[in-house]
């Protein structure tokens, strides 16, 4: 009757925390609200770091969820769910942003002007939207160093090179034969000049009542300039021409210093002085600037691609009558490669061996032997693996439950079924443990699990079921939110 009522506990338990999880899952799931939306596409020129069932968002609301990544026309062809209420016109456009420097890409949506026709269920969004990213502002460094490279050997060579210096010493004696030149003109029609000046100043005679004629008009003029531009009693300028003249006046002086500062510059750079001189002088230099830049772009889109993925997991062992529970944490840095953290609850503890060496004068015990003793502890067991993916096969290996171990998982139908095996702890029994686990994602992120453990041991050999709840560091960031709420309002 005892054991009926134990299993009656185990059964309602298992029901209350598979009732649980999938209440999470619905909780934390991006695709609520979509069931009744509809469904359009776009072709993008790239979609790394774009998962399925990443956000879609419209001004940081969001609006949908990316429901599958293809390859279409040689281009990523990316399906979105969108949600019913936030309708799209035919000049919406799509693009991808990045979440952080260490998430994923999510992508972004204008919905369009209002008024214009709706894209349909299945349409296609036509538009795309620019990204900038760090690899483009990273390319336009580089053209811009290699512009001012150019710019400076240039200079170099027409200046500072032999050939530079010939031609501007070819300038300069063609300057002095061209002094010569006039000198002698000059010489020559010495007696030409003198007939022209005699001729100006009969001229000026003659002419000399016109001209003073004109020097006082000329006179009037001035003095009507004069009380045009001159300052009034507070000492400011009289008139718009003075004001005129006087900014021409600063903007030359502001000319002037440019051009000296200009100059100096210009003289740093050719020596090679400063952070710029050394910049176009400096091969060595240069190099270290290109493959630091380099390799900031590396780290950076390694951090990015960088995926999280958690795991809760819990386990009823039929025959032990007992829960065994995991808590996961996946780091993958790549499609093809993780690592796996583990903490494991196990009821039966963890085992360790110690073989003690007796010598005793007990005339019933031989003079000496060997003791072996089996100890079990109350103590979580751990568990780090490199895991590394070839094509649906993923190999294991590492520690397993605090002892070595190996594992292989076979990913089937869309990696929503997983056959698993693991071979671990090898000294703790006669013979090591073999388990052997079959696992079906029947909703997104919520799997059933089910297998047997310890196959090589009749005596210790269990069959357990249970459940699974995998989510990554987007549906982490969707929760924070909610529970620093909740624990302030606690506070």
């Amino acid at each position: 009757m005892a054991e009926v009522g134990n299993a009656a506990k185990v059964g309602a338990m298992t029901v209350a925390l598979g009732a649980a999880l999938f209440a999470g899952y619905r909780f934390v799931s991006r695709e609520s609200g979509t069931a009744s939306g509809y469904t359009v596409w776009a072709l993008l020129p790239d979609v790394t770091g774009v998962a399925p069932r990443s956000r879609v968002m419209v001004s940081g609301v969001q609006v949908g969820v990316v429901q599958d990544i293809s390859l279409a026309e040689g281009k990523p062809r990316v399906d979105i769910r969108m949600r019913p209420e936030y309708p799209l016109y035919l000049d919406a456009s799509v693009g991808k942003r990045a979440t952080s420097l260490i998430g994923e890409y999510y992508i972004v949506l204008t919905p369009g002007t209002r008024g214009l026709e709706r894209i349909p269920d299945g349409g296609q969004i036509t538009h795309l939207l620019e990204d900038a990213s760090f690899e483009s502002l990273q390319q336009q460094l580089k053209d811009i160093l290699v512009d001012v490279k150019g710019i400076t050997q240039s200079l170099n060579e027409t200046v500072g090179s032999d050939k530079g210096q010939k031609k501007l010493e070819a300038v300069l004696d063609h300057l002095a034969s061209m002094t010569e030149q006039l000198d002698k003109t000059v010489t020559e029609n010495r007696d030409n000049v003198r007939e022209t000046l005699t001729n100006l100043r009969s001229i000026s005679s003659e002419t000399r009542p016109e001209v003073a004629a004109i020097l006082a008009n000329i006179k009037e003029v001035t003095a009507e300039v004069k009380a045009f531009t001159k300052k009034t009693d507070e000492g400011k300028p009289g008139g718009e021409l003075r004001r005129a003249i006087e900014r021409v006046d600063r903007a030359s002086a502001s000319l002037e210093s440019v051009l000296g500062h200009a100059d100096r510059v210009a003289e740093h750079i050719d020596k090679g002085q400063g952070t710029l001189g050394r910049l176009t002088k400096d091969e060595a230099l240069i190099d270290e600037v290109e493959e630091v830049v380099e390799g900031v772009g590396e780290l950076v889109g390694g951090l990015r691609r960088t995926q999280t993925i958690v795991g809760l997991r819990s386990d009823y062992n039929f025959l032990a009558n007992t829960l065994k529970s995991y808590v996961s944490l996946r780091l993958q840095p790549a499609e093809d490669k993780y690592y796996l953290v583990e903490l494991v609850n196990d009821p039966r503890g963890k085992l360790s061996i110690e073989q003690i060496d007796v010598d005793t004068t007990n005339p019933n015990d031989p003079p000496h032997f060997r003791e072996t003793r089996t100890i079990t502890t109350n103590a979580l067991r751990f568990s780090f693996q490199f895991a590394k993916r070839l094509g649906p096969v993923t190999g294991r290996f590492g520690v397993k439950e605090s002892t070595g171990g190996i594992g292989v998982d076979l990913h089937l139908f869309n990696d929503r079924l997983e056959l698993s095996q693991d071979l671990f702890g090898f000294g703790e029994q006669v013979t090591p443990r073999w388990r052997v686990a079959l696992g079906y994602e029947f909703v997104s992120s919520l799997w059933l699990l089910g297998g047997v453990d310890n196959l090589l041991s009749a005596d210790r050999r269990d069959y357990f079921f249970g459940l699974q709840l995998r989510f990554n560091d987007e549906d982490l960031k969707s929760i924070l939110p909610f529970s620093g709420g909740a624990l302030g309002a606690g506070r």
